[in-house]
């Protein structure tokens, strides 16, 4: 690592730190939606995918609590109170995001449908964009899990979107567990805990949308990360019929390996489905999520690495940023091919996920071995690109240009900086050993 980059990062970790706190419990906020007839105004635990009150103008609305968003930031404030980063104040962030995940177990969207009022607030214009009656009726009990993300006041999404979608419970039990490894075990911890354990026992086997809530069918990530909480969730709490669940799993996400292709594939759609997703960085952030310590469906996996490569081949090639670049800097790392969200180009969280697997894969050997010393010095080449690629303010984005690296889509995203900590993290463990 250069002294440049070394400097730097200590930089950008302290914002990012700042940054991505703006989004957690901010009680200080308000968000108007005066077309759905709503003041929202978030309450503590809740946590934001972005502090910015925008309303595609073009900026995307972000004001909702994500559930798979909210674990991996939650689990950022984590590392930042083991790096020493955050004092006492973090036990009770996380208190509080308990105390708000346990409070949605209340919701029940037939209350809505019986007190239709609320609807006489929507404008004209925004009727199109409500949920029917039916679906809203629906969202009680697991189904709550499943609703993809709610208003961080605690009230139920009314507004169409994807759904169901299974990857945020894993996710948050993965969460939970690492926190109470190493700290405190509370009641309402193992609570969550076992509720979200619960539900994906339950339901990793039915369809629900991926990671980028566009496709619905059985994805790599998904599942992989159902499998890592129920693997790591069944130890904990003694369940031999949780770890069953995992290894059946396993064998389902081992179906995914593509020999022709030289990947995983990223999901397997219904009969007759057909999508130009399957090459995907959700398989590469599905192993920096889910972690573990095997050979396969781990940044170990050599089959893994091969899927790491087709996708460095292919934003090399699609990218103009990528051009030209430095023999320092890997490639900028978007999504899939075809992109077309915003920019349709490079996410941070995406760039900086590459740079995470690639220390995690270098943890794998011996200290010293000209393997560690490889895959170190490709994590730091994404870093290198993510250094390029962010402004002197140290803001993170959602996505940056494929073609002239300027920052699109949502500002401020929290998990941009949640990635940015967690691979930070990693790169510091892997050079301590």
């Amino acid at each position: 690592m250069t002294r440049e980059l070394e400097q730097w990062l200590d930089r950008e970790y302290r914002h990012a730190a700042a940054a991505m706190m703006t989004s957690v419990s901010a009680v200080d906020l308000v968000k108007e939606r005066p077309g759905f007839g709503q003041s929202v105004r978030p309450v503590a635990g809740s946590i934001i995918a972005s502090p910015v009150r925008a309303a595609y103008d073009p900026d995307p609305d972000y004001f909702f609590h994500w559930f798979r968003d909210s674990a991996v930031v939650i689990d950022a404030v984590r590392l930042l109170f083991e790096a020493g980063r955050m004092g006492e104040e973090a036990l009770r962030h996380f208190a509080d995001f308990v105390q708000f995940s346990l409070s949605l177990d209340q919701l029940d969207g037939r209350s809505l449908v019986m007190a239709p009022a609320w609807r006489e607030k929507v404008s004209p214009d925004f009727k199109k964009y409500l949920r029917p009656d039916e679906e809203l009726a629906n969202v009680r009990g697991h189904a709550v899990s499943a609703d993809t993300r709610v208003n961080p006041n605690g009230t139920i999404d009314i507004s169409r979107w994807a759904r169901p979608q299974h990857d945020g419970p894993p996710l948050r039990a993965l969460a939970v567990l690492k926190w109470m490894r190493r700290h405190k075990v509370t009641a309402d911890a193992l609570k969550l805990l076992q509720r979200d354990l619960d539900f994906t026992a339950k339901h990793w086997r039915e369809p629900s949308f991926d990671i980028w809530e566009e496709e619905s069918g059985h994805h790599y990530y998904t599942l992989r990360v159902s499998a890592a909480a129920l693997t790591e969730g069944g130890q904990e709490l003694g369940s031999e019929a949780m770890r069953a669940e995992a290894q059946a799993i396993y064998r389902m996400l081992d179906g995914f390996w593509r020999e022709a292709a030289g990947y995983y594939t990223s999901r397997i759609l219904p009969e007759g489905a057909k999508s130009t997703k399957e090459l995907d960085i959700a398989v590469i952030l599905s192993a920096v999520h889910a972690g573990g310590e095997g050979d396969v469906h781990t940044a170990r996996d050599p089959r893994m690495h091969a899927t790491l490569e087709r996708l460095e081949a292919l934003f090399g090639s699609a990218y103009a940023i990528n051009h030209q670049r430095p023999k320092d800097r890997a490639p900028a790392m978007g999504r899939y091919p075809g992109d077309v969200y915003y920019s349709g180009g490079a996410y941070y969280f995406s760039t900086l996920g590459a740079s995470e697997f690639c220390y995690l894969a270098a943890a794998a050997h011996a200290p010293g071995c000209e393997e560690r010393s490889k895959w170190i010095a490709h994590g730091d080449g994404f870093l290198e690109t993510t250094r390029a690629f962010t402004p002197p303010s140290g803001d993170l984005s959602e996505q940056f240009d494929q073609r002239t690296g300027e920052q699109t889509s949502a500002k401020h995203l929290a998990w941009s900086y949640a990635a940015f900590i967690s691979c930070v993290t990693a790169r510091r463990a892997v050079a301590e050993r």
